[in-house]
């Protein structure tokens, strides 16, 4: 099946009452809860245009289930799936390797490929982009961000004819979750956490999402297929949200903000300003509105302003619909999502990325209470040209350990940071300094 890019004009596609209807054969590789919604949903949805022909698992045996079409072959065996008569794979089990090897596998043995593997193409989706145009396949990943939100092909689809400045989102159900529960119930951070992960929102190991290296994947493909912007992954600042304590809600709320994890992205003529971590945000913004696993993504365009898309990110059925959502315009033979990329050499600059923000601070301080520390902090902000905006202390917490936030001024997150360096060497401090942004 040819992409419609590689369509001269005396190919051109024929008109929706002359084209015959074409069955994919599907191949599912990785058969967990968003593999088995994608089958329930392909033998469930009317239209012969995909047919589910195999399901890969290891130990397939005990993932075999019953209410599908007893012509699936299932298989442990991926040799079974890249040898077959399948015209797309879906790739759905994660990772890196062998996920790379096997994706790269389908696309030279004349397979499109749907995935929803972030950190893959994050990391290698230009290639792997490159790789289907030049074997004349399709390689989608609408369900990579956001799930169920169709933010991939409305960034390039719907928002097409716009010129896209900035992206600015909240990517991870499983942080917004943990915030939302704090902010709503005054747990810790350690309680919601463990709570999210007895509801299946946090995996056993939270690192990828609480650290923000889930949403930093997903943010450099944003970046990619919105702002067209190609950026190493690593190469984006990501910040943990453990550091977050119910008292920061109080002193947010004060400033009528709230606190989320949002993972920003600006591009300029020479830089790509990037960073993923918590924030404080006004509580007008579409942002502050998002509760519990949802996501949001905000797009700014150069001439048509701000547009939203959110709706659930996270689960089995909404990413299978992402998952089968793109099977679908494979089937029309749509360029859609990484597919509809033109990859030509030089097309899309890779600019040096910086987390040098310039926005209000909110600096929430611990310390072991004795005078003169306003009076230290208002010397080393003044000797670096660092105003500060106000000074908040809410009664009622112990003298050994202190809580109070000082906001300042718009300024460079490089001056702040350089200045809570030399704050850190003051005595009083009984744990470090939460420095977050304000975004108004």
């Amino acid at each position: 099946m040819k992409p419609i890019a590689n369509l001269t004009d005396s190919e051109a596609a024929p008109s929706s009452l002359d084209r015959t209807p074409t069955t994919l054969n599907v191949a599912i590789v990785g058969f967990g809860t968003v593999g088995s919604s994608v089958a329930r949903i392909l033998s469930e949805r009317s239209g012969a245009d995909l047919r589910l022909t195999h399901i890969f698992n290891r130990q397939i045996a005990r993932k075999r289930v019953g209410g599908l079409p007893e012509t699936i072959r299932w298989t442990e065996d991926i040799n079974d799936v890249l040898s077959s008569d399948a015209d797309v794979v879906v790739e759905l089990i994660g990772g890196l390797e062998p996920a790379s090897e096997w994706i790269r596998r389908a696309l030279k043995s004349g397979k499109s490929v749907v995935t929803a593997n972030k950190q893959l193409i994050a990391r290698h989706g230009a290639e792997l982009v490159r790789m289907a145009h030049e074997n004349g396949q399709h390689i989608a990943f609408g369900a990579s961000v956001a799930g169920g939100v169709p933010v991939i092909s409305g960034l390039q689809e719907g928002l097409a004819g716009d010129e896209l400045v900035e992206l600015c989102g909240i990517l991870n159900g499983t942080c917004n979750y943990i915030l939302t529960r704090i902010e709503s119930t005054g747990v810790s951070f350690a309680e919601a956490l463990q709570e999210a992960q007895k509801l299946g929102f946090a995996e056993a190991d939270p690192t990828e999402d609480v650290d923000g290296l889930d949403a930093r994947a997903k943010l450099t493909i944003l970046a990619r297929t919105g702002l067209r912007v190609s950026a190493e992954v690593e190469s984006i600042c990501a910040r943990t949200i453990s550091s977050i304590e119910p008292v920061d809600f109080e002193y947010a709320k004060l400033l009528d903000c709230t606190i989320r994890q949002l993972s920003r992205a600006r591009k300029t003529s020479k830089k790509l300003f990037a960073t993923v971590g918590p924030a404080l945000v006004h509580a007008s913004s579409p942002l502050a509105r998002v509760e519990g696993a949802r996501n949001l993504v905000m797009s700014t365009g150069k001439f048509g302003g701000e547009t939203g898309f959110g709706g659930h990110g996270a689960g089995g059925h909404p990413t299978a619909v992402a998952v089968v959502s793109d099977l679908i315009a494979i089937a029309r033979s749509r360029q859609v999502n990484g597919a509809a990329l033109n990859e030509a050499e030089g097309e899309i600059p890779t600019l040096s990325v910086s987390p040098d923000f310039t926005s209000r601070h909110y600096l929430r301080f611990t310390v072991q209470d004795e005078p003169g520390i306003i009076a230290s902090l208002a010397t080393i902000f003044s000797r670096l040209g660092i105003n500060i905006d106000s000074v908040f202390q809410k009664p009622g917490y112990s003298k050994s350990k202190l809580p109070f936030v000082i906001t300042l001024e718009p300024c460079p997150a490089s001056l702040v940071e350089k200045a809570l360096t030399q704050i850190a060497s003051l005595k009083f401090h009984v744990q470090p300094c939460l420095n977050l942004p304000v975004l108004d």
